[in-house]
């Protein structure tokens, strides 16, 4: 570098203190908008007028969320005397680069920037963030010196960062998992992506034996017992390696939390275990063609008739559906709303390439995909399917709404944790690639805006690491982190996309071909974005969230 970079704690520290002064300024603003009335709500029309300024307080807010969890990474690295130089470049630029983004404006999407007078800040307000440590923040991170010495030191240390995951077990189950990744998936992914095939059964079983599918399952039905952080560093590693494997656990993980929170007694002891083990293999059939995201207006029916229900109507983008054993299926079995919808869970046979659908009442057709393969993708048809009345989850209606919003804090930081997968694998393709590629006499890396690239590819990926693992520590707490889990999410889909769209553009004319595994880290990584919450949802949930809050 050229300059000597700030003491990162100290002035990180201070830098956030300021920071946290901007957010509250801009919570203040929108609210104004939003609840014109003193002590009030906000308005639910207000809330879709003033969207653009909503939405981009929710992004200031994931940019705060983020900081933090990047300082409560470097602090904790700093006690334990592993706050190497590489750690404090990712700190610094971090720190660097997003307050420089929170004074001039953040990108929400490729094609949208919210800048602070977007929220209606001042220019009193925006002069919060005019102090001397996040000054030296924002100019050692314009130091072109920066991205080279941050890529020499990954290279020299064959790594990118401690992840200070502060439980040796956790870092021999990520190592394990690691392995079985460069050795089996990574060399097959591209090639399974290329002729959109699923998964092979092998790997399947791979997975099982090594407690994939029951990382969170409780002990006492057969899984490891272990929390949401062990669930992020396996589904991290697997997507890593390739989204599809990445996210074979996440309909099992649906699935048992559903379960286990909502679950008979009799119902648990059925399904849990077999979860566990692979044995049996769940798919979510929630959305519908003409929902989406607004579950109050499914329209799938389950009716009673003696002891069955009946089951008619539509799902879409039902993900692992012809091969699963066992259907999580949100149905109305009341009235209109959310308190009409009731959980089932509806057992299936498993699909055959001859007959994907053996079971009389349903019929499916496959929704061909650009990316996200290797389980493939359903409409499914309901055309009176009958289901015991005992696959009633919890043995109540009108539960399953409040049933699957329980689920949805694990999903969200999961996804979370498969786009850090993506976004780290993009990261160490485009590495690859610009020291091997050689132009005009010297490996690609050499040149400043191709080392810049991979610094921030780098620290972003850190950043999105380290906040899904706050969301996932909350959780582990058992405090309530939808709101975290939503930013873990938002954040990381983007930080997904961005890695791969640079690592491809680094590949040059070369990573628009389909024999190159970057081209399909392109397609995979555009869909987290939109499952499991699109970012404008999203966005919306956490602005309205905060807004909603105390002072």
């Amino acid at each position: 570098m050229t300059r000597n970079p700030p003491e990162p704690i100290d002035t990180c520290t201070a830098a956030l203190t300021a920071a946290e002064r901007q957010l509250e300024a801009a919570r203040a603003s929108v609210l104004s908008r939003v609840a014109p009335h003193r002590d009030g709500a906000p308005d639910a029309a207000r809330l879709e007028a003033e969207q653009v300024a909503v939405h981009g307080y929710a992004w200031v807010a994931t940019y705060l969320c983020a900081l933090r969890a990047l300082l409560g990474w470097g602090r904790s690295l700093q006690s334990d005397g592993r706050l190497h130089e590489l750690e404090q470049l990712i700190l610094v630029a971090g720190y660097g680069e997003y307050l420089a983004q929170l004074q001039g404006g953040i990108a929400v999407s490729q094609a949208e920037f919210v800048r602070p007078g977007d929220l209606g800040l001042k220019e009193a307000d925006a002069g919060l963030l005019a102090t001397a440590a996040v000054q030296s923040l924002v100019e050692a991170r314009r130091d072109p010196g920066l991205g080279r010495r941050l890529c020499a030191l990954i290279l020299e240390r064959h790594g990118y960062g401690e992840v200070a995951l502060g439980d040796p077990a956790l870092v021999l189950m990520a190592e394990q998992i690691r392995r079985y990744v460069d050795t089996v998936i990574g060399p097959q992914a591209q090639g399974w992506h290329r002729a959109d095939v699923l998964i092979p059964g092998d790997v399947l079983r791979a997975l099982a034996d090594m407690g994939v599918f029951g990382v969170t399952v409780p002990e006492a039905f057969g899984g490891l017992g272990l929390g949401r952080v062990a669930m992020c560093v396996v589904t991290e590693e697997l997507s890593r390696g390739y989204l599809g494997v990445g996210s074979l656990g996440t309909r099992s993980e649906i699935a048992a939390e559903l379960i286990v929170r909502g679950g008979t007694e009799a119902q648990k002891a059925r399904w849990l275990p077999a979860i566990a083990s692979g044995a049996v293999l769940p798919t979510a059939v929630f959305t519908e063609p003409s929902t989406g995201s607004d579950l109050a207006s499914l329209q799938t029916r389950a009716v009673l008739e003696g002891d069955s229900y009946r089951i008619t109507g539509n799902k879409t983008w039902i993900t692992h559906a012809a091969r699963s054993d066992v259907m999580t299926l949100l149905a109305r079995t009341g009235g209109p709303g959310y308190k009409g919808l009731s959980m089932f869970l509806v057992e299936k046979p498993r699909g055959t390439p001859a007959d994907a659908f053996p079971l009389e009442g349903l019929s499916g057709s496959e929704i061909r995909v650009l990316g996200y393969r290797g389980m493939k993708e359903y409409e499914l048809a309901f055309d009176g399917l009958a289901t015991p009345k005992a696959s009633l989850l919890g043995g109540a209606e009108g539960q399953g709404f409040k049933q699957l919003m329980a689920t949805f804090e694990s999903a969200r930081i999961q996804t979370a944790a498969r786009a850090v997968g993506v976004a780290q694998n993009a990261l160490e393709l485009g590495l690859k690639y610009a020291c091997e590629r050689v132009q005009f006499g010297k490996p690609i890396l050499e040149f400043p805006r191709i080392s810049g690239k991979l610094a921030w590819m780098a620290v972003e990926t850190m950043l999105s690491r380290q906040l899904a693992l706050y969301a996932a520590r909350e959780k582990d707490k058992g405090r309530r982190c939808d709101i975290e889990a939503g930013m873990a999410k938002l954040l990381a889909a983007r930080v997904a996309w961005s890695n791969a769209d640079c690592a491809l553009q680094i590949h040059g004319g070369n990573g628009y071909a389909e024999e190159y595994p970057v081209s399909r880290l392109l397609v995979d990584a555009r869909i987290l974005s939109i499952f499991e919450g699109a970012a404008e949802i999203q966005a919306g949930v956490i602005g309205k969230g905060l807004l909603s809050q105390g002072p």
